[in-house]
Order: C-alpha cells, then sequence, then structure tokens
C-alpha cells in the first residue's frame, strides 16, 4: 500500500463499509431463500478474503521496509496505521450509539 498510515486505515475502514452494506443492503435488494449451503461458503470465503486484504493493508509496506533494513519506519507505520485503524474505529463505535 501507502506509506501513509491514514490511507491505509482509511483503505480497511472503506472496505468494511462496503462489505458490511452489501450484506445488509444485499438481502433486501435481491431476496433469497432463508437458508441455503451458499451462506456458510460465502461467509468463509469473505473471512479469507477479508484476512487476505487487511494483511495486505496493514503489513505490506512495513514487511518491504522490514527486508530494505528500515526496521524503526517499517514498526512506526505499522503501529501508526492500527492507531488511525483504532481510532476511526472508536468514532464509529461512539457515532452508532448516537442514532
Amino acid at each position: 500500500m501507502t506509506k501513509n498510515p491514514f490511507y491505509n486505515a482509511l483503505f480497511a475502514i472503506a472496505y468494511i463499509i462496503v462489505l458490511v452494506s452489501t450484506v445488509s443492503w444485499g438481502q433486501n435488494l435481491f431476496g433469497g431463500p432463508d437458508e441455503s449451503i451458499f451462506y456458510p461458503m460465502a461467509a468463509l470465503g469473505t473471512l479469507v478474503l477479508s484476512a487476505a486484504l487487511m494483511a495486505y493493508l496493514f503489513f505490506y509496506q512495513p514487511v518491504l521496509m522490514l527486508i530494505d533494513g528500515e526496521r524503526e519506519k517499517a514498526v512506526k507505520l505499522f503501529l501508526q496505521t492500527v492507531g488511525v485503524f483504532a481510532g476511526a474505529v472508536v468514532v464509529i463505535l461512539i457515532f452508532s450509539q448516537l442514532l
């Protein structure tokens, strides 16, 4: 990704918003059966995709920096990205309590 922790965290939050919105509104828009063998498959597939995407967003650039010998910068970028992401999650939780 980028060396900007705000962009990395923003992309992670945006992915989560799109995923949750799709799941929430998908059933209302398209309907479908109440139970299906495909729902657990889709859930597991989504979990694997999400884990891979979040690993890319949070770890890719710091690992490249580690390989280049920039350990301190890599750790700082990772912790800043996690910190910004945690802050965004807290803001979302607070906002959700106000609605």
